[in-house]
């Protein structure tokens, strides 16, 4: 029998969820612990970390960094790989929402979704096993992409944003230097000017922002890795991007001449 509308209790207003975004701080602890289950997992050799923020991508499922990056007999996916497809994907997509979860300052809920997590990476660590996928030699792969970067100036190669944004930025001795945040083109000439490099922080919280000159990057085959030849030490002396002050048309000069300076000094002719 259908509800009388008419006499029918308006709904109730959803209740406020405890730690809002709009009025509470990141959950740092549990993004502490999502950092080092990230790690974790990429030491098991099962799992490919994306770029700091925990995504990343199971070894040899067919897609991501294992279906075109030299990591062994894991790159080539097998019958017996993709059936870790599903827990992989739930995995990844666990991961992204307890980040989320934890930038909006809901600690419990994302230690929730965090412990699900690894209940379901146990089950999928424990197929890849019994199905004999080697474990990724992911240093070794690391260092094979490093050594075949190229400098982007040499190379008549196009590059959308989506194989950009979210890039590690290393250097030749594979310290990780920082992600790619954000592209800055020139407004004469419309061409990459700079990339700015978000660094320090947890998964996207209290990092600081860096803008380096496109040129002086060297691109893996694949795009997986951006290589710098700097040290920790240069980038974190190097002038700040804040507020988006390249994204003034009027401020670009004068950002441009502080930021060229700095890496003219600190980068390698």
């Amino acid at each position: 029998m259908a509800a009388d509308v008419t006499t029918a209790p308006a709904p109730a207003d959803p209740a406020p969820i405890a730690g809002d975004a709009s009025a509470s701080v990141p959950a740092k602890v549990c993004l502490g612990d999502l950092q080092a289950f990230d790690s974790q997992m990429e030491k098991d050799g099962y799992w490919l970390s994306g770029s700091g923020y925990g995504f990343g991508y199971p070894v040899g499922a067919g897609y991501g960094y294992g279906d075109s990056t030299d990591l062994g007999s894991s790159s080539m996916a097998t019958a017996a790989d993709f059936q870790a497809a599903r827990p992989g994907y739930e995995v990844r997509m666990l991961l992204a929402t307890a980040n989320i979860l934890a930038r909006h300052g809901q600690q419990q809920a994302c230690e929730d979704v965090l412990a699900t997590t690894r209940d379901i990476y146990k089950v999928y660590a424990a197929d890849m096993g019994q199905a004999g996928t080697p474990k990724a030699d992911i240093p070794g792969w690391r260092k094979h992409q490093i050594e075949s970067a190229r400098l982007v100036s040499e190379d008549n190669v196009s590059y959308r944003s989506d194989e950009l944004l979210g890039t590690d930025v290393r250097n030749q001795q594979d310290e990780i230097l920082g992600t790619v945040d954000d592209i800055v083109t020139n407004p004469h000439s419309g061409r990459i000017a700079y990339l700015v490099i978000a660094r320090g922080g947890l998964f996207g919280i209290g990092e600081e922002y860096v803008a380096v000159p496109w040129s002086d990057f060297r691109a893996t085959p694949d795009m997986s890795l951006l290589v710098l030849e700097t040290t920790k030490v240069d980038m974190d002396a190097a002038p700040q991007s804040k507020d988006e002050k390249f994204a003034a048309a009027a401020n670009f000069d004068a950002q441009s001449q502080k930021v060229d300076a700095y890496w003219r000094e600190h980068l390698p002719d």
